[in-house]
């Protein structure tokens, strides 16, 4: 079995039952292990403290950074941290759904880089971000994502050897929200690196309101402009845009796009309407 460290970016969520029960599944394992959280800047004081109770656990500690140094450098900085060859990365608001998550990874044999996949949990009525994750859940499945290995690729559950990640760190020009992992997955297929996709899950189940999401959706799209050449061939909204006419989607978003935006931060979101919302914010962006 592979010793672990397991690797944890957080900012402003409560991880103390997700590391408590990956300790506890990596206890009965005999195995080198520990889990590291480290929390980004956090600005949540009441998150925070109750964080600190990880420390209290065998093998687990909490780092806390004083100011937020982004999704990509606070993943670089915990590689570094990290004393185990393996390392397993966790997104904070992961909810574990299985009795043999850690065991899974510390067995998995002949690969650099293995990607786990997500499961979505129950849809909350009026919630966008549960209707959207629930409805694209089909669109990750173990059997899509071997298909489409390093552009299925996502950071929110995977395992990678710790001297590759130290040789191939993430971008740190990501500081804000979307397509870290997407850039890293082009890199990886540059150098030639294979990414192993396994059925492993960790459940998302923990959803922001429909104005946050719909922010962190408008965050997302202006990375996604920022670095649209190096993420040609690997973002589908980037091939879905190439095929439409900039000049109509830009007036649609101006006379409809607040409308749009209405809806979305509702009571009654729709699918449809987020679709069209995206293409216009980020047609618009590249004006």
């Amino acid at each position: 079995m592979k010793n672990l460290s397991v690797l944890i970016p957080t900012f402003n969520d409560r991880c103390t039952t997700l590391v408590t029960m990956l300790h506890d599944q990596a206890e009965v394992l005999g195995i080198g292990y520990e889990i590291i959280v480290a929390d980004d800047g956090s600005t949540d004081k009441a998150v925070v403290e109750e964080n600190r109770q990880i420390n209290g656990l065998s093998q687990c500690r909490l780092i806390e950074q004083a100011e937020n140094q982004g999704r990509a450098a606070i993943r670089n900085f915990l590689a570094q941290q990290a004393k185990y060859p393996w390392l397993v990365f966790i997104d904070s608001d992961m909810v574990m759904c299985r009795e043999d998550y850690v065991r899974r990874y510390a067995e998995t044999a002949g690969a650099a880089i293995v990607d786990g996949g997500v499961v979505i949990g129950n849809i909350i009525p009026g919630n966008l971000r549960s209707l959207y994750e629930k409805a694209a859940e089909q669109e990750h499945t173990l059997e899509k994502r071997q298909q489409s290995p390093y552009q299925d690729f996502h950071t929110a559950n995977f395992m990678i050897e710790r001297e590759l990640m130290l040789q191939h760190p993430f971008d740190e020009r990501f500081r804000y929200y979307g397509y870290e992992d997407v850039l890293f997955g082009k890199a990886m297929q540059q150098a030639g690196i294979p990414i192993t996709h396994i059925d492993n899950p960790l459940s998302f189940e923990v959803f922001e309101d429909n104005e946050a999401f719909v922010r962190k959706t408008e965050e997302g799209l202006r990375t996604l402009h920022t670095f649209r050449e190096e993420l040609k061939g690997y973002s589908r909204l980037l091939h879905t845009i190439s095929h439409l006419p900039q000049g109509p989607l830009r007036l649609w978003h101006k006379l409809f796009g607040g409308l749009e935006r209405q809806n979305l931060v509702g009571h009654h979101p729709s699918l449809l309407v987020f679709k069209l919302y995206k293409l216009g914010f980020f047609s618009q962006e590249h004006e």
